[in-house]
């Protein structure tokens, strides 16, 4: 071991020596079943406590326990905070109840949403759940980055809109006029569009009360489709994944019942994790209103352009938990470690961290651990675990003793996980109150989500942490979809490779894409962290991933961690000896990558298949990197 590898292993194990700080935690625990055929059964020893009928149930709740207290804020013009208090969420849910029942909407002709996340996002979206009306948050991007409006013109046909709402109708004129039927009501809080009328959001708020409102919130029971929310199959065509009023409620005890931590002190979260997505708009909404807590809109992200708002904000708010994405992260860290002060408000009160999305990296992990034993004398938890859309989402979790990067826990009480062979793995299914009744108009696509049991198929597997002792706890083992074999027959398990090539070329890269179906080695198509590179190389021009591609710094910094992880490979399967580092970015009308960043492996091969036959044939054509 060299010098300085010591000296790292050292500082962890110094880090790990202090205590967690202590949290409430219900820490699950199961009952195990084994058939002679390799399947296996996970079946929580604790039930799930009882759950309301309706989301709103809590936000009456709320409004009467502590009607004053700020359910949510934004940053306002000023520069101040624009804050809504659960009395108020109530009463302009209910006015915009009113008026949403006067038009006709139903799961047939729902609201949908098509900017990101604001209070006025919340308002129209409070006042759908009030009223019974299914809404759909759809992903910004659709509208504003997208070149070609393929994935919104899709959905627009799956959904038929009754109504559509915008906060800025400026900033989605093109959207609208390329997208939206000319019959369809536009609702806006600023702004007009140049060829059609609008309603204003405000003349939403002053609608009296229905005579008939308190009857149809009544009237809202578990089966009552909530929303629904959009994600992308191997197809890259969004599904409508439906969630319902019993999924919603469900997945929300059983996530206070294991985080228990959150019955203790209402939360307070500032958070930028986009609406449209289960982690932003069901998991972290859903904790905030149902443990009566604070969600400060986190207006920043974790990129150059917008990491300055996310530390301005969190300058201000001191979060009792803090939900974010590995890139996120990441993107704190040194800011946290050269500023004393933000260390100390961000640390104050903190009982715990949650990641989803990717693999934390044991870097950014240890860093985080080691800032916190500096601020506080203690570790925070950090957790994670495993869920979908399909699943509300909270499905599996770990325990603060056990978590680490790549474990996934047990299944939470109230679900059961179902484990089956498939080509040497264990694939995960899933099944409770809280999984999706399917897919909005797509019957054949529904069918293939669920098994003879009527459990949902993940398409995800999972590895035994001791494969004596369930109880232990799972590790998630990749993607079913994403692996292949080689030309020799061997199988290529592409998740934990992943993993381990974007830890090992930390911070240069983002992603990796391995190739090689039916060839005789692997080779991997390399998505560059620009930030990453720009702290190899500082003089690299911002957001230029040409540039970046062809530095000869960054390629040589490339070069030598392609060596190092060589050295770990046990196999052809585990060999990558030829690697591109892609000068252009992955294309999301071509379902490459999804808004949040996650690529789509399949997609990447399909329409890379020529540069894929140049890494093996033509490597100087592409200026391949050779180990």
């Amino acid at each position: 071991m060299s010098a300085s590898a010591d000296k790292i292993d050292q500082t962890k194990r110094t880090i790990t020596a202090h205590p967690l700080r202590p949290i409430s935690y219900g820490d699950p625990a199961v009952t195990i079943e084994r058939h002679d055929d390799g399947t296996i059964y996970l079946r929580p020893t604790n039930t799930i406590g009882d759950y309301p009928e309706r989301v709103t149930d809590y936000l009456h709740h709320w409004a009467r326990e502590t009607p004053d207290r700020v359910f949510m804020a934004e940053r306002a013009e000023g520069g101040g905070w624009r804050e809504v208090t659960y009395a108020q969420m109530l009463d302009a849910a209910r006015h915009i109840a009113s008026a949403l029942l006067s038009r006709g909407l139903s799961a047939d002709r729902p609201i949908v949403i098509l900017s990101g996340n604001s209070i006025d996002h919340a308002l129209i979206a409070f006042g759908a759940l009030y009223a019974g009306i299914p809404y759909a948050p759809v992903s910004p991007a659709y509208s504003l980055v997208s070149k070609d409006y393929g994935k919104l013109g899709y959905l627009m046909k799956l959904l038929t809109p009754g109504l559509v709402f915008v906060d800025d109708a400026n900033a989605f004129t093109n959207a609208i006029h390329f997208n939206v039927l000319a019959d369809t009501e536009v609702v806006v809080s600023t702004g007009a569009l140049p060829d059609r009328s609008v309603t204003k959001l405000s003349d939403l708020l002053v609608t009296p009360e229905a005579a008939n409102l308190d009857a149809a919130n009544a009237a809202i029971g578990p089966d009552t489709i909530a929303k629904f929310l959009l994600t992308s199959g191997s197809t890259g065509n969004p599904k409508a994944v439906i969630n319902t009023q019993r999924m919603m409620c469900a997945n929300q005890i059983m996530l206070r019942d294991t985080l228990a931590f959150l019955k203790d002190e209402p939360p307070v979260i500032i958070d930028w994790l986009p609406w449209n997505h289960t982690f932003g708009g069901n998991h972290n909404i859903g904790l905030t209103l149902f443990n009566g807590g604070s969600m400060y809109l986190d207006d920043g992200k974790p990129t150059p352009a917008g990491i300055e708002q996310t530390i301005r904000n969190l300058r201000e708010i001191s979060p009792t938990v803090y939900f974010n994405v590995p890139k996120g992260y990441e993107s704190l860290l040194p800011y946290l470690r050269k500023d004393a002060e933000l260390r100390e408000k961000f640390f104050a009160r903190l009982h715990a961290m949650f990641f989803s999305g990717a693999a934390l990296s044991a870097y950014v992990w240890d860093s985080l651990d080691e800032l916190s034993v500096q601020t506080t004398g203690v570790r925070v938890p950090m957790l994670t675990g495993l869920g979908a859309t399909e699943t509300s989402p909270f499905f599996m979790c770990v325990n603060p003793v056990t978590s680490r990067s790549g474990h996934v826990g047990l299944p939470v009480p109230g679900n059961e996980a179902k484990l089956v062979p498939n080509n040497g793995k264990m694939e995960v299914r899933a099944k409770g109150p809280n999984i999706t009744p399917g897919y909005w108009r797509e019957p054949e696509l529904t069918a293939k989500a669920f098994d003879e049991e009527g459990y949902y198929i993940f398409g995800d597997a999972l590895k035994a942490v001791d494969p004596n002792d369930l109880s232990a706890g799972f590790d998630f083992d990749g993607r079913i979809s994403e692996d292949f074999k080689l030309g020799s027959g061997t199988w290529v398990s592409v998740g934990p490779l992943r993993a381990r090539f974007v830890g090992t070329c930390a911070p240069l890269v983002r992603d990796v894409v391995i190739a090689g179906i039916n060839r005789d080695e692997l080779a991997a198509l390399v998505i560059l962290d620009l930030d990453g590179c720009r702290m190899i190389n500082p003089d690299l021009p911002a957001g230029d991933l040409a540039a970046a591609a062809n530095d000869p710094i960054i390629r040589d910094a490339f070069c030598e961690r392609l060596t190092r992880f060589m050295a770990g490979a046990t196999g052809s399967s585990t060999r990558i000896a030829k690697a591109v580092l892609l000068d252009m970015p992955l294309s999301i009308d071509r379902g490459e990558v999804t808004d949040k960043g996650s690529v789509n492996q399949r997609a990447v091969l399909e329409h890379r298949a020529k540069l894929i036959d140049d890494i093996y044939g033509n490597p100087e054509a592409v200026k391949v990197i050779a180990i």
